[in-house]
């Protein structure tokens, strides 16, 4: 399958079509060829429900509102979200928080709106605030180096779409995943999207460890120190709790590689702010302006994009030998592939 040739490409369906080419030929490079559908990738609209794609989110979770001095994206994805609203307008919400959250935002500027939605934990960005993403993932160096395996054992500790995508790729190309997952917190998938969760999960292994006791917390450890790669779709602040402290683990494995998927950046001074695949689009500019206002283009198109950025860019840096940390964020690769609209 596949976009086809009598259909006029939106900028996020050009940036995965150049993506499954490029992960073609890279995969090809260091194990089996992985040929990707990306118009495919891009869908699940056989897993969930979805509207079309405008002022709001094919989901109905994220809408676009108007600012003083611009526009937001503010995402109400989870039911903590929602109750964090009052919060950030700085009022009570009797009925419906979105005619609220309209409300405040058309009296305040951007930044402070981003400021104090950043403080509280709620998915929200600037339309367009990012500008220098990026398809190809930045790669910093972290350890000494030193992986020479030819199949490389992935620890696969993400959850949602990007993250599993990414595993699932290194898969396919030959990699022995094991996805391993907090027996009290579970990625929730595998109960609002179980036919999604099972193509991004098949031929991975899993395992269930107690993250919040010591014993879990050990055996995370152990094998994470002997990992070749591990990847994770968390904020930085969460590895602490979990005893996986970045710059400890390169020492103990030097030759690592931590595929680190965030909504705004695992490094750099985006990073710590929640995100999820729509908001962040829209942080990177992936839209489409309809009068003056930004339309969505799709359902949460820096997540399928980005773990697919992410796979790619694991391959460099296996061949360089590993000590890297690939810092693959949603918003800067939907920035990347913003720049590919007509």
């Amino acid at each position: 399958m596949g976009f086809g040739r009598d259909v006029r490409m939106n900028a996020a369906q050009r940036a995965a079509v150049l993506l499954a080419e490029r992960l073609e030929v890279a995969t090809a490079a260091v194990g089996q060829r992985v040929s990707l559908d990306p118009q495919a990738v891009l869908d699940r609209s056989g897993d969930i429900a979805l509207g079309q794609p405008g002022p709001a989110s094919p989901n109905g979770h994220c809408r676009m509102l108007a600012a003083v001095d611009g526009w937001i994206a503010l995402n109400l994805a989870r039911p903590s979200d929602v109750e964090l609203v009052p919060a950030w307008i700085g009022a009570e919400t009797r009925d419906d928080p979105w005619q609220a959250a309209c409300g405040h935002a058309a009296v305040t500027p951007v930044a402070q709106l981003i400021e104090m939605g950043a403080l509280l934990g709620l998915p929200i960005a600037g339309v367009g605030e990012v500008k220098d993403g990026s398809l190809s993932p930045a790669l910093v160096t972290m350890g000494a180096g030193g992986l020479t395996t030819p199949v490389p054992q992935v620890i696969d500790l993400s959850s949602l779409w990007a993250g599993p995508l990414c595993g699932a790729i290194l898969a396919a190309m030959g990699a022995q995943v094991m996805r391993i997952e907090d027996q009290a917190r579970p990625d929730p998938t595998r109960v609002t999207t179980p036919g999604h969760f099972a193509r991004l999960n098949q031929g991975k292994r899993e395992l269930r460890v107690p993250f919040g006791t010591e014993a879990g917390r050990a055996r995370l450890w152990a094998m994470a120190c002997d990992a070749d790669i591990i990847i994770t779709s968390a904020r930085p602040r969460a590895f602490g709790s979990l005893g996986l402290d970045p710059a400890r683990l390169f020492t103990a494995n030097p030759r690592l590689i931590w595929v680190a998927i965030t909504g705004q950046g695992f490094t750099g001074e985006r990073a710590g702010r929640v995100a999820f695949g729509d908001d962040a689009a829209a942080a990177g500019g992936l839209v489409r302006w309809v009068e003056g206002a930004p339309h969505f283009l799709g359902d949460a198109l820096a997540d399928p994009l980005t773990g697919m950025a992410a796979a790619l860019a694991t391959i460099p840096a296996m061949q360089a030998g590993g000590g890297v940390l690939v810092d693959a964020a949603m918003a800067s690769v939907a920035a990347g592939a913003a720049r590919m609209g007509s």
